[in-house]
Parts: structure tokens; C-alpha cells; sequence
């Protein structure tokens, strides 16, 4: 199988639920010329060396970016703006698609509103949330009548938490949920479809309806910085307009692309990661009484989860600002790099027997929150989220079963994770 023909069927929605042995093949040239011109980095060093290197950029205006990807993360508007507002909004790209030192100051900037040194109790402060939240949501499927013992992890569990927290912290109403929920999922379907299988009709018609979905949020979002600006209220989106902080004030059109990162990162990643570590463990069924056992281990075990099954496997904004050689390959200027998480948390050179679920894994320094200056900025508030939940669903679901392994999943390759988990049960616990 060539290099090409390898990352192409890890691209297929046929595949989604097993991209690994494709990613293995891959990995044979560590970093390979694949479909589009695009360059896919599969191995673990090779991933290091290149999410540090500053002759690699996130800006996509500074290069082609793949297919159906430039609207959103080059800061162009996919949104008819009325006349007033249309030079303020839409310009400025999100600081994941940008390079110093406007990265640097539009991540500062963020910061100073959700964590430390500025805001060191936002994250610790929704721990009784995140508790209450799991907790009820428990309660809810324990009071189920008797012979329905069956969760959705994802939409009954998995979903509510990270969604309202982050809601919280951004100053979103959760009122608004049925509309972005709907939005989101659209998006995910249509503009992070990245495989051959966008050039279908279904997938033409899904990238339309992703789009559409991506100018209403945009919409949305550009409504609450109005709101805000006219009327100061709690959250981050408010607390952006109105900062006159060291770094000075955000433009509007930052504030929406950031608002937008944000919010979608901030819940759809989590989600899918609590998806994953119970199906993680119900497939490796020793681990359960192991965890209930020894509860400690528990954080490590979901970063053992991360590794073998990242919930972010790339991110489509990276590109060679010069000729870059690595492992016998030359990426020539401007061409789109793909740096592979999914693959390189699984290079055999890096971790002994990258296949197996070891909670115990001592040395697992994996890349499934990324690396260099755009690694996770919500990874503290991810980790307080899947442990609250993971663990409540190890102490309280009693002899949990797969029902369907795999289970469906969703059709982005870029936020991979179930669509749906089912699960039975024997009771939950109080």
C-alpha cells in the first residue's frame, strides 16, 4: 500500500472507527507526500521535531490550505454582515491559525480570563459543577423503569457535562443549546470532513450543510459580542470586550473566531475522550476493578486513553513557511503538513506495545493534546471534566456491557469519536 493510498483509507468514514492498522502502514515513511499535496507526519519524532519548528506556521494566509478548510480558520467571513458591522467582524483569524506574535498575545489575552496566573480559580471552581452535573445525569438513568437499563454515554453523559461548563465560563446561554447543538454537529459532519468521501454527492451535500451551519454560529456569536458590548455580563465573551488588560483590547473579529474556538473545543474533544475511556475499559474489562480498586491510577489511565485514541488525530492548519528536510523527505515551501497525534501516539519506535491499554503506563509522554506553543489550552479543564465523569461511571455503573462494539461513529476525521455508546447496565448506584 503506498503512502497515499494508506492515508486515504484512513480517511474514509468506513474506516473511522479502526484508522489504526492504515496509520501503521503510514508510518513506514514517517513523513510521506500524500493525497492533495498535503504531507502527513505519522511518526512520533518526526511529529516533535516539526510541532517546534518555526519554520512550520498555523497561518493559513500565509499558504493553500486543503480543500474546504480556508473560510474558517483564515478568519474570512462566511456571514453577510450588516453594513454597520461588517468592517469589525471577520478578518482576524482564531490564535490557533495564527504564529507570533499575534498567537502569543491572543492566547495571553485569553488567558488572563480562564486561568492562571490571572484567573488560577476558573478551572478549579467548576469542580462542584462538573460533580452535580454527573452525579444528576446518573440519577436521571438510575430512575429509568425496570428492563430499560441502557445509556447513550455520549448524548445522556458524555455530552451535558463538558457543554454546560463550558457555557458557563463563556457566557453562552444554555437556553441556546438545542441550536448549537445542531449547529455544531453540522459543522463537524460537513466542514471537517477532510477524506475522499467529500467529492461524494452526500458529501457535497453535508459540506453545504456545514457551511450554512458554520454562518449561523458565526452569527450567533457576533449577536453575544454585541450584547456584550452593549450590556457588560458575566463570562469570558464579556470579559474580552471590555479587557483593557497589558496586551490591550481584542478586535472584535479575534473575539469571534476565539469565542468560536473556544466553545467548540472546549466541549466537543471532552466528550468524545469520556466516550472513549469507557469504551476503552469495557473493551479491556480486567481494567474496571483494577480502577475501582485503585482509584489513583485513574488520570493516568485516561491519559493512556488520549494516547490510543486521540480525540483531536490532526489539525488542518499547519504549512512549511521554507523547504523543510526530515526523515528523507523534503517538504517543499508552502505545502499543507498534517501533523498525525492519532498515528505518532501509536509509533512502536516511542511505545512499547502502542497497542495495548496499559493504565499503568509509566513513561507516556503522548502527543494527544499537542505540542509546542499550540498545545491544548483547555487541557486542565478537560482533565477535571473526564475525571469527575469517568470516575463517577466506574464507582456507580454496575457491570456495564458493550452493546454494539464498535459503536457508529461521528464522520469528522479531525474530532474522531463515537457517534453513539451504548451501554447496559445492572444498576447504578447512588
Amino acid at each position: 500500500m503506498t503512502p497515499e493510498e494508506a492515508f486515504d483509507a484512513a480517511m474514509r468514514f468506513e474506516n473511522r472507527a479502526n484508522p489504526y492498522p492504515f496509520f501503521d502502514e503510514l508510518r513506514n515513511t514517517p513523513v510521506a507526500r500524500v493525497s492533495g499535496g498535503i504531507y502527513a507526519v505519522t511518526g512520533y519524532e518526526e511529529l516533535m521535531a516539526l510541532a517546534h519548528d518555526p519554520r512550520v506556521s498555523s497561518d493559513l494566509r500565509k499558504s493553500r490550505p486543503p480543500a474546504g478548510m480556508g473560510r474558517r480558520f483564515s478568519g474570512e467571513s462566511t456571514v453577510e454582515l450588516a453594513p454597520e458591522i461588517a468592517g469589525a467582524y471577520g478578518k482576524e483569524p482564531s490564535f490557533i491559525a495564527q504564529d507570533p506574535p499575534e498567537h502569543d498575545r491572543a492566547r495571553r489575552q485569553c488567558m488572563h480570563f480562564f486561568g492562571p496566573p490571572d484567573s488560577p480559580d476558573v478551572i478549579p471552581g467548576q469542580e462542584p459543577l462538573c460533580q452535580q452535573i454527573v452525579n444528576e445525569m446518573l440519577d436521571t438513568a438510575s430512575e429509568k423503569p425496570k428492563g430499560q437499563n441502557r445509556i447513550d454515554v455520549v448524548n445522556e453523559f458524555a455530552y451535558p457535562l463538558p457543554v454546560n461548563v463550558i457555557c458557563r465560563i463563556m457566557g453562552v446561554p444554555i437556553e441556546d443549546e438545542p441550536k448549537f447543538h445542531a449547529w455544531l454537529a453540522d459543522i463537524t459532519a460537513g466542514v471537517f470532513d477532510l477524506g475522499p468521501d467529500i467529492h461524494t454527492e452526500e458529501g457535497r451535500a453535508r459540506r453545504a450543510k456545514g457551511e450554512a451551519a458554520d454562518a449561523e454560529l458565526n452569527e450567533y456569536i457576533v449577536g453575544l459580542v454585541e450584547k456584550a458590548v452593549k450590556s457588560p455580563g458575566p463570562g469570558m465573551i464579556s470579559q474580552l470586550v471590555h479587557d483593557n488588560g497589558p496586551d490591550g483590547r481584542m478586535s472584535p473579529s479575534a473575539i469571534v473566531n476565539n469565542t468560536i474556538l473556544l466553545f467548540f473545543a472546549g466541549h466537543d474533544s471532552t466528550v468524545n475522550l469520556i466516550a472513549h475511556c469507557v469504551l476503552t475499559v469495557l473493551r479491556n474489562p480486567w481494567s474496571i476493578q483494577l480502577l475501582c480498586d485503585k482509584p489513583e491510577l485513574i488520570p493516568g489511565a485516561i491519559e493512556e486513553v488520549l494516547r490510543l485514541q486521540s480525540s483531536v488525530q490532526f489539525f488542518p492548519t499547519r504549512s512549511a513557511l521554507a523547504d523543510i528536510e526530515i526523515a528523507g523527505t523534503t517538504i517543499p515551501r508552502g505545502a499543507p503538513i498534517y501533523l498525525m497525534y492519532g498515528a505518532a501516539n501509536r509509533d512502536p519506535r516511542r511505545f512499547a506495545e502502542p497497542n495495548k491499554f496499559d493504565p499503568q503506563r509509566a513513561d507516556n509522554e503522548h502527543v494527544g493534546w499537542g505540542r509546542g506553543i499550540h498545545v491544548c489550552f483547555g487541557g486542565p479543564l478537560a482533565r477535571l471534566e473526564v475525571n469527575t465523569a469517568f470516575e463517577a461511571f466506574l464507582r456507580r455503573v454496575k457491570n456495564p456491557r458493550l452493546v454494539q462494539d464498535p459503536p457508529p461513529y461521528r464522520i469528522s476525521q479531525v474530532f474522531r469519536g463515537p457517534q453513539h455508546l451504548l451501554v447496559d447496565y445492572d444498576e447504578i448506584e447512588p
